[in-house]
């Protein structure tokens, strides 16, 4: 399909730089195949039944972006997206092109050496230490990896807690699945009350979810891979759901990944699984999820499941009645 079919004008004031507060009075465009409702995350047990299952992304972002110097003493920027091994990780570097293989770069509490270059302009970065030593100095070192539409990508101590769900427990990603930056505990109990039920999986988000889609036809477009698991004990709560439904687009694509084989199991690899209109859904029933970019896979994503024409009416919509978008904006809630 032709990209430019996912294009759509959004003012700039309209992206959101903070969450609002508390999480679950957000905005929330409830999209019925016939219809358009405003309402906040907080009614949510009231549009759903119970017998529903909740399914989050219990993923937790990491502090990948680092601050340091080149062995020239010039300034040098880190985003870690992929651990490989107990101390190197894939990075995107800036300036990248000014590196050379066996570069010292020195950050604020740790230090590492060029070991690779690639072809997609990454590096991988050999640390000088590894395991749980690593994880703490990154902790200590690195900033939250706030996508750039959010004051420039400069994150400050708010976005610690901001940046990150209710759900986080495992450390991998390097953005948040920000559907699930909506749920507080107040809602959580509420579900609980309405006989809905809840269940995790981990897919660590990458980079690639900053990516914009650079060609003209969606054939030609390379999906990022990214980590994922889903437990036994999901799978059993998936196969026992009167419906499913993925709070945000990181559950979809790998429920959906584990269900083109056939009926929901455990499982844990990698996907890079492109999601767009003429998809068939075997997993999802409904979907909460953010308001995304134009052109980007995400929209792709959210129109094959509610259908292109009625995401382009609902994002009219939601610009009109002045909706929140993106990492820290309101939300929708879609029917297959």
């Amino acid at each position: 399909m032709r990209v430019d079919l996912f294009d759509f004008v959004l003012p700039e004031d309209l992206i959101a730089q903070r969450p609002v507060s508390p999480r679950d009075s957000a905005r929330l465009l409830d999209v019925l195949p016939d219809a358009l409702h405003d309402r906040t995350v907080r009614g949510l047990p009231g549009l759903l039944q119970a017998g529903d299952l909740l399914v989050f992304n219990d993923t937790k972002v990491i502090p990948a972006r680092l601050i340091g110097t080149r062995p020239s003493g010039g300034k040098v920027e880190a985003l870690l997206i992929r651990q490989h091994g107990e101390n190197r990780w894939r990075a995107f570097a800036r300036p990248g092109k000014r590196l050379k293989v066996g570069d010292r770069l020195a950050f604020a509490a740790l230090a590492g050496d060029v070991a690779a270059k690639h072809a997609d302009g990454s590096i991988d970065i050999v640390f000088d230490r590894g395991g749980s030593e690593l994880m703490a100095a990154i902790e200590t070192a690195g900033a939250v990896p706030l996508p750039p539409y959010i004051r420039g990508g400069t994150a400050d101590a708010r976005d610690r807690t901001d940046y990150q769900t209710l759900f986080a427990r495992i450390d991998g990603s390097v953005a948040a699945p920000t559907a699930g930056l909506h749920f507080t505990p107040e809602l959580m109990t509420a579900l609980g009350a309405a006989g809905i039920r809840t269940a995790n999986v981990t897919l660590h988000v990458g980079a690639g979810t900053f990516q914009p889609v650079r060609v003209d036809d969606t054939e030609q477009h390379v999906m990022h891979s990214e980590w994922g698991e889903v437990s036994q004990a999901t799978a059993d709560a998936i196969g026992a759901a009167k419906r499913v439904v993925s709070i945000g687009t990181t559950p979809l694509r790998l429920l959906e990944t584990v269900a083109r084989d056939g009926p929901m199991r455990a499982w844990a690899g990698e996907t890079d699984i492109f999601i767009t209109p003429g998809f068939r859904f075997r997993a999802v029933n409904l979907l909460l999820t953010n308001f995304h970019l134009p052109r980007s896979t995400l929209f792709m994503l959210v129109s094959a499941f509610a259908g292109l024409e009625r995401m382009r009416s609902a994002y009219e919509h939601a610009v009109a009645e002045r909706y929140r978008f993106y990492s820290y904006g309101d939300c929708c809630l879609l029917r297959r």
